[in-house]
């Protein structure tokens, strides 16, 4: 593995192809080498990791250890950066002929993980946004000498702005899903702000597939609010006294020790949710462990100490018991309609003092299936209408799960309704159905203590119904939290998260809530826009795609901390330190698999319920962690020893 090789990377067909000299042969033979498509990235880019550093060690001599990560990319850049350089030329075309929306100049920096610090790349570049087609716009970095980069502009990208060092960063995600984080640092403040709006209009026109001039001045107010939120330039190493304990100086094995050194829930062929029937009478035997599929859904239990977990056309339950631990129950086998037809839910809810389990079933939009989980089989079909497609559903009031209400709230894409099981035909109540012949494509639902109602919609707006309808930013809503008072309103879009206050602050309405009175033309909510650094997200190596996020909850509890993940990753916010816009003070908990659902544990914000595909978890708060290079970049496997129980549960 000498440097002479030449050894380099590119894409071709979807494939990734290796080429290095043929040092034998005329002076422009090549040996290629395909890689098969299934190869994971994750081992392709174990491969180039090592073939860098066995070039690094040959050519230098010494350690790959005492290399940089910008030293070891250098061996594997050359065709990359030529492949990148011919796009960019293609859409420098286009730029040229497109018409630039704002252009400034700065220079350019780029994140080295190894020394945590924003290396300068380009003392003198000029940052161009660019409208190139209908409702598609351009980042487009030039040099002097040369085109940095060029990339669509999208909320992958994560945009964010540090006014006090005159900065914007984003992400970069280059054909073999590598992630990298630049900054661009602007002569003064003005070059910033004129920058910012350029490129918050052209995101917000992607999104929104229409024109930033045609907003009224309050709607536009509205999302310059959202998007004018200021990063912290803090070194990723630092570390925070109060986060320090016991746990940051663990010895860390393996992960197959740190499963065995977990308690072990088996699971055998039981069908009802009795705890009579929770032994361990298979504890030896692995044979219900090879069942295919992941876990999908979680629910969590208010008025009995239980999680119930969905995996294919199986259900899981799981006792909170002492000590932050799960313990197994039982697998309700086969989830079926009444006339005996298998189904795999894609939505689950708790009803009815806890004792039901209300399931949407993909295949039949218009009904709801209500299982018993006393027996442990679906006992009744509400159809809904036939007319209807049920896209979401929630409790009647926050807390109605813990009582014997019979109703709750449903949405479909442009009406909200009120379902009632007693009814003798169809279930929805039509005195109290709303419908809107605008084409509002509602996605999620939620409600308050007090029973008031926010739906959130795929074009991004929010409603408090019946009063309020806060603009949309453009991106799918596809998660939606109140706390229990109505005061605190959290969306989850895929790459950020938005905490609203609802509380009117002045005029004659001062003191109420958007769900009693209507915001002034002037008072609309100054939403706090909640994202990762990219910095962090260039460390955790994968696009980010939150999961709905959560308030711990519980009556009479305050609402003290916000819950979600993304892929391997666990995030937490402190609400008192977001009201305060210290948006990016958050922690993070690593798993060794992608986390599909979490939530809190009932009544507390101490425990976080976590399902894997495979298992699932309750960890104690504890064990959230600054965002640190080495929290960030430490192997799974690596990442699992704390205060928290694991449940292998592949029923």
């Amino acid at each position: 593995m000498d440097e002479s090789l030449e050894f380099r990377s590119f894409i071709r067909e979807d494939c990734v192809v290796y080429a290095w000299r043929d040092l034998s042969g005329d002076e422009y033979d090549l040996y290629e080498f395909v890689c098969d498509s299934s190869i994971q990235k994750n081992t392709i880019r174990t491969f180039e990791e090592v073939a860098a550093r066995c070039i690094f060690e040959r050519k230098y001599r010494k350690s790959h250890e005492e290399a940089t990560d910008l030293d070891l990319s250098k061996f594997l850049s050359k065709t990359k950066r030529e492949m990148d350089d011919s796009v960019l030329k293609t859409k420098e075309t286009e730029t040229n002929q497109a018409k630039i929306i704002v252009q400034v100049n700065a220079e350019l920096h780029l994140f080295d993980p190894a020394d945590n610090i924003f290396v300068l790349q380009d003392s003198n570049v000029t940052a161009i946004v660019s409208e190139i087609g209908l409702w598609e716009y351009w980042l487009e970095i030039k040099g002097n000498e040369r085109t940095w980069l060029g990339q669509p502009i999208c909320p992958d990208i994560n945009p964010v702005f540090n006014y006090e060092h005159l900065s914007f960063i984003w992400n970069y995600c280059d054909d073999r899903s590598q992630i990298y984080s630049w900054l661009l640092r602007f002569i003064n403040i003005e070059m910033e702000e004129k920058f910012q709006e350029g490129f918050m209009i052209a995101l917000w026109e992607m999104l929104n597939q229409q024109k930033w001039i045609k907003m009224k001045d309050d709607e536009k107010e509205y999302i310059i609010d959202t998007f004018h939120q200021d990063v912290e330039m803090e070194n990723v190493n630092d570390d925070d006294p109060e986060e320090n304990d016991q746990d940051v100086n663990n010895n860390y094995n393996d992960i197959s020790q740190d499963f065995r050194e977990n308690s072990y829930a088996k699971f055998g062929n039981k069908d009802k949710c009795s705890d009579a029937e929770s032994s361990n009478e298979d504890e030896h035997s692995y044979s219900e462990l090879n069942d295919k599929g992941e876990n999908s859904q979680l629910a969590v239990g208010y008025k009995h100490d239980r999680s119930f977990v969905v995996r294919g056309d199986k259900i899981g339950v799981f006792r909170h018991v002492n000590d932050d631990q799960l313990e197994f129950v039982a697998t309700i086998n086969k989830v079926q309609t009444p006339k005996g037809k298998s189904f795999q839910p894609s939505k689950i809810m708790l009803h009815n003092e806890d004792s039901e389990i209300i399931l949407q079933n993909p295949d039949q939009p218009h009904n709801l299936y209500q299982m018993d989980l006393e027996y442990g089989k679906v006992v009744d079909e509400w159809k809904i209408s036939d007319d209807i497609s049920i896209l979401n559903f929630t409790p009647k009031t926050k807390f109605s799960q813990m009582t014997a209400e019979k109703t709750l709230i449903g949405i479909s894409h442009n009406s909200l309704f009120r379902i009632d099981s007693r009814l003798p035909k169809d279930k929805i109540v039509m005195d109290e159905y709303k419908q809107y012949t605008t084409k509002n494509d509602f996605s999620v639902v939620a409600t308050t203590e007090k029973g008031y109602i926010a739906v959130a919609s795929n074009k991004g707006d929010i409603r408090l119904f019946d009063r309020v309808a806060l603009p949309a930013l453009g991106e799918p809503i596809i998660g939606i939290d109140v706390s229990a008072d109505g005061r605190w309103i959290l969306a989850t879009c895929t790459t950020y998260l938005l905490l609203i206050d609802s509380t009117i602050n002045e005029g004659k309405n001062q003191g109420k809530l958007g769900f009693e009175k209507s915001f002034g033309k002037d008072t609309k909510p100054k939403p706090k826009r909640l994202q990762l650094n990219p910095v962090h997200v260039a460390m955790m190596h994968g696009k980010i795609s939150f999961t709905p996020a959560k308030f711990n909850t519980g009556k009479d509890i305050e609402e003290k901390t916000i819950v979600t993940s993304s892929g391997p990753y666990v995030i937490s916010w402190e609400l008192s330190r977001v009201i305060k816009g210290e948006t990016y003070k958050y922690k993070i908990r690593q798993y060794p698999d992608e986390v599909k659902a979490n939530n809190f544990k009932f009544g507390t914000d101490k425990n976080v319920i976590v399902a894997l595909p495979h298992d699932v978890s309750m960890i104690n708060k504890s064990a959230f962690r600054k965002p640190t290079r080495e929290s960030l970049l430490r192997t799974p496997t690596r990442n699992l020893r704390s205060r928290s129980n694991i449940v292998n549960s592949p029923y």
